[in-house]
């Protein structure tokens, strides 16, 4: 099976979005100090690449990760630890060609890098980008398969709508710009669904068309559950309840495939665990996947004014969803219920923001009500509001970006 990627100018304008919004992230990155969760996320997170179980019972010096995950220790240390690695390696090849020099013609000192990260933050330049910069590209990807989606949807316009309004959003700028498993969590959930859509039309096809997709949904799904386990599990109900909507005559496939999906993504978290059994069993005991209903969170998001362009866009789009018969078809609906389910979840072993896990789909549920418009007499009306939802957004971005971390 050959794949084949134009990188046309619909791509190359869609690299050029995500390339400024890679700039607003290390802009923001570079102002905000180093806080203690950083040098959290760093420290165990090496402990996890180099030396685990440092406590006898514990997989880190900061416990068993199983409330959050090991994604975003792993993505946040990971940068460090090669780094390190490439200093330990230039110190050892120092002292090898110092120790072969005649004893009266030794120059080597010593230059330890087996220091915390504290100890380190004088030592390494640029360390705060080392930590955050993993969780800036995450973010990207989001963006990057938001933006695939819609557009293979709902067209190009539809889909520039929503890559431009997500790349402004105050609150995906924050979390691309610190560590957390949120951002990880949330790009994870949304590939894994679309995935397993792309699987479901796929199974009409031949098998060698839809294999390489299991395999790319299995890898999302393990990401997921490394990130946080209730992701991974409204992925998983999520992706078997559209799969056996989409594939009616091939629902006898479903099953197998989940299950052969959901070991494989078990092998991955127990990867993420360096193969260690007691810190992986405790995932399944320690209640990570427990949430409550509640709408507070929710509230406070959409009535904050930083988000108002996107509470008065989504507000339009229900609008039209109920009001427009030709709106309410699958592509529309699937997001939409997704969305539905996560708001108003609240985590209650740890605490993680689902909200952020819901705003893909919310744009993306946008982005079709928005391509539906365009189809109608008043395409020009709904274009200026695209464009001045975008901008204010964008304005308000601009306004809290260098303030996001202070």
């Amino acid at each position: 099976m050959s794949f084949r990627f134009h990188f046309g100018r619909p791509q190359r304008l869609a690299a050029l979005v995500l390339l400024l919004f890679l700039g607003a992230a290390l802009f923001t990155i570079g102002r905000a100090p180093l806080t203690e969760s950083d040098y959290r996320y760093a420290l165990c997170g090496r402990e996890m690449w180099e030396k685990p179980s440092p406590a006898l019972g514990y997989f880190t010096t900061c416990g068993n990760m199983q409330g959050d995950g090991t994604a975003a220790y792993r993505a946040a240390a990971l940068p460090l630890t090669l780094y390190v690695q490439v200093l330990r390696f230039q110190d050892w090849r120092e002292r090898r060609a110092d120790a072969a020099k005649p004893p009266g013609e030794r120059t080597y000192v010593a230059n330890s890098v087996q220091g915390s990260v504290y100890d380190l933050r004088h030592q390494i330049s640029g360390l705060q980008y080392l930590l955050r910069v993993p969780f800036a590209l995450a973010a990207m990807g989001l963006g990057a398969s938001l933006w695939w989606v819609c557009r293979r949807q709902f067209g190009n316009v539809a889909g520039f709508f929503a890559l431009c309004l997500y790349c402004v959003l105050p609150p995906v700028l924050a979390s691309a710009t610190t560590p957390n498993n949120d951002i990880l969590a949330a790009w994870g959930l949304f590939a894994t669904i679309y995935t397993a859509l792309g699987i479901a039309h796929a199974m009409y096809g031949p098998a060698e068309k839809w294999r390489p997709r299991i395999v790319l949904f299995t890898v999302g799904l393990g990401v997921t559950l490394c990130a946080h386990v209730l992701a991974g599990v409204v992925a998983l109900c999520f992706a078997a309840l559209f799969m056996l909507y989409v594939a009616e005559r091939r629902r006898t496939l479903v099953l197998p495939l989940l299950i052969g999906s959901g070991l494989g993504a078990l092998c991955i978290v127990f990867a993420s665990y360096a193969f260690r059994l007691a810190p992986f069993f405790y995932v399944f005991t320690a209640g990570a996947a427990r949430f409550t209903v509640q709408t507070a969170a929710a509230k406070l998001f959409f009535s904050d004014f930083r988000n108002l362009p996107l509470t008065a866009t989504l507000a339009l789009c229900l609008v039209l969803y109920f009001a427009v018969r030709r709106s309410r078809y699958f592509g529309n609906t699937a997001p939409l219920l997704v969305a539905l389910a996560l708001l108003p979840m609240q985590t209650t072993q740890l605490v993680t923001w689902p909200l952020l896990w819901a705003v893909p789909f919310l744009l993306t549920f946008a982005a079709g009500i928005f391509a539906d418009a365009l189809e109608t007499r008043q395409r020009k009306l709904y274009l200026l509001l695209g464009g001045a939802v975008i901008a204010t957004e964008t304005l308000l971005a601009v306004t809290v970006v260098p303030s996001l971390h202070q």
